[in-house]
């Protein structure tokens, strides 16, 4: 006998085997829905169609159950009334040929019960002519119109049927029985009392609705080849209808689609004068307005980006005329009353500043034509982030900022452009600096298997929300009215942004207004990678100098 752990262990492999049939079935049913699926949910037309069976078949349905149900009843009802009057007619027969009995003990009662019932059966074809029974109040049916077995039949009949006629009622009911022993019909029961002068009978009709049922069979059978024809025939129709409209709308889906992979002259067949023709030719001339937009405002873009660049490089030239005067006056600036001094050392700050400028508008120009280039290295990050620190000394000291640097123990080494990055850290550094309000300056170095990021977070003024994308506009400002240390030109963020993208990496900001700012480098640790998931959060969790200043 096995014992309870081997039944329980039994059971719950059965309960195991039954859970993966289960899922091998769901897994099978979701393959096969699947297509189903996708295709109902990318094609107009199948949803459009599909729709149209459905209604249609719900209607065809309701439709047909009402009609069959109204030319039934109606069969059967004028059945009903044939009926009614053909047993009324039976009963008063019955009470005059037996009001001459006086006592069911009459010898010539059953030979008069058999020739009524035979009588009142009538010549009409085997398949409809009625059964007739006739029984006395007392017995069982003593006489029926066809050969048989009267007490069989008389056994079948309805028991609420028998009790009303009983009850002195005349009554129908539709019921099922076999009188003839070739199996159960339907059949309409009418019973009706009969009263002679001396005694009382039962005369009961069961009439056959072998052709009312016929009639419904064929009834019914029409409406279904009907009903499935007309469904097919509107399914089709639909399918048309919607193919006609839907082949104007692929085709206006595709151009689209082709437009906005640059293929500008692409447009649409436009034939006729009917909706969909107005509809091409109306989608035709967006198109050609938009070509003719785009064209122009890459012509303008083009003449801009050979404006700056020429300008930009036709200021070189006097450019270093003046700052070869410049810089000869300002080292000769002690020689000079002290207005002159500070004239000269504001022309030579001013000339840096203009210097700046021309080499940010000849950097953005170069990213707007497309011509600006990498010249990668591998280079260990640590020494290029304290190089720019160390050159910024003199910003933070003025600005009274203290920058911390936070490095990982083991050196971090990317291939990257060195000279871009020192270009992004020193525009990161130099924004942290001037709005971090003699907060600390955090720059924290983070590497993963192949991404490395560094984040700059100051404690200042913040951002207001929104400002995190704005702050890579050029030339924008959170503040103008805000007093500048490093006089700026409003696209050092914005160059910063194209350097880190042209590295495939990503530079992003996140601030609070009265919190501070974090912005975060993200950059591939191999050259031609791209940056997935970045090492270090874009919150202020990043910042490691405020576990510092707590602990002081």
């Amino acid at each position: 006998m096995p014992t309870r752990r081997a039944v329980t262990g039994r059971a719950a492999a059965l309960l195991a085997a039954a859970r993966r049939a289960m899922l091998r079935g769901l897994s099978l049913a979701h393959r096969v829905a699947a297509p189903v699926v996708r295709a109902f949910r990318s094609s107009l037309q199948l949803r459009v169609v599909t729709a149209t069976l459905i209604v249609s078949g719900v209607l065809v349905v309701v439709f047909g159950m009402v009609v069959a149900t109204t030319i039934t009843s109606g069969a059967v009802e004028a059945k009903l009334g044939t009926a009614k009057a053909q047993v009324s007619d039976g009963r008063d027969a019955v009470a005059r040929e037996l009001d001459t009995v006086v006592s069911y003990d009459d010898p010539t009662l059953t030979n008069k019960l058999s020739g009524l019932a035979a009588a009142l059966s009538g010549d009409q074809g085997r398949s409809q002519r009625p059964t007739v029974l006739i029984r006395t109040s007392e017995t069982d049916p003593v006489a029926e119109s066809r050969p048989g077995k009267p007490a069989a039949v008389s056994r079948d009949l309805p028991k609420q049927l028998r009790g009303d006629v009983s009850d002195g009622f005349m009554s129908f009911q539709y019921t099922t029985i076999d009188p003839d022993g070739h199996g159960e019909r339907a059949f309409l029961a009418i019973g009706t009392p009969v009263y002679t002068e001396q005694l009382s009978y039962e005369l009961y009709f069961l009439f056959p609705l072998d052709d009312e049922e016929a009639i419904a069979n064929l009834v019914r059978n029409a409406l279904v080849v009907a009903g499935i024809a007309l469904v097919l025939m509107l399914g089709v129709i639909a399918g048309l209808v919607t193919r006609m409209v839907v082949i104007p709308v692929r085709l206006a889906a595709r151009t689209a689609q082709r437009l906005s992979a640059g293929l500008l002259h692409e447009r649409m067949s436009a034939k006729g004068s009917d909706d969909l023709a107005r509809l091409g030719g109306s989608f035709n001339l967006m198109a050609e307005n938009l070509h003719q937009q785009i064209v122009r405002l890459e012509d303008m873009s083009r003449l801009q980006r050979r404006f700056t660049s020429d300008v930009s490089h036709e200021l070189r030239t006097p450019l270093t005329t003046v700052r070869m005067a410049a810089d000869l006056l300002y080292d000769t600036k002690e020689d000079f009353p002290p207005p002159a001094a500070r004239s000269a050392e504001l022309l030579h700050d001013e000339l840096n500043r203009f210097e700046e400028l021309l080499s940010d508008l000849l950097e953005i120009s170069r990213f707007d034509a497309g011509f600006a280039v990498l010249d990668t290295e591998a280079v260990e990050l640590a020494p290029i982030i304290d190089t720019v620190v160390e050159s910024r000394a003199g910003l933070a000291q003025r600005c009274g900022v203290e920058v911390r640097c936070h490095f990982p123990g083991e050196p971090v080494i990317a291939e990257v452009d060195p000279r871009r990055v020192q270009r992004i850290l020193r525009n990161l550094i130099d924004n942290a600096i001037e709005h971090a309000e003699h907060q600390p300056v955090c720059v924290r170095l983070a590497a993963s298997s192949t991404v490395v990021s560094i984040a700059v977070i100051d404690h200042g003024v913040g951002l207001k929300p929104g400002e995190e994308k704005l702050v890579f506009n050029r030339f924008w400002r959170a503040d103008p009215s805000r007093a500048r240390q490093t006089g700026g030109t409003g696209l050092g963020l914005s160059i910063s942004q194209e350097d880190a993208r042209l590295h495939n990496g990503s530079l992003e900001a996140m601030g609070e207004p009265g919190a501070g700012t974090v912005f975060r480098l993200s950059l591939p640790l191999r050259a031609g990678d791209r940056v997935l998931i970045s090492p270090l959060p874009l919150d202020f969790s990043a910042d490691p100098c405020r576990g510092e200043d707590d602990e002081s």
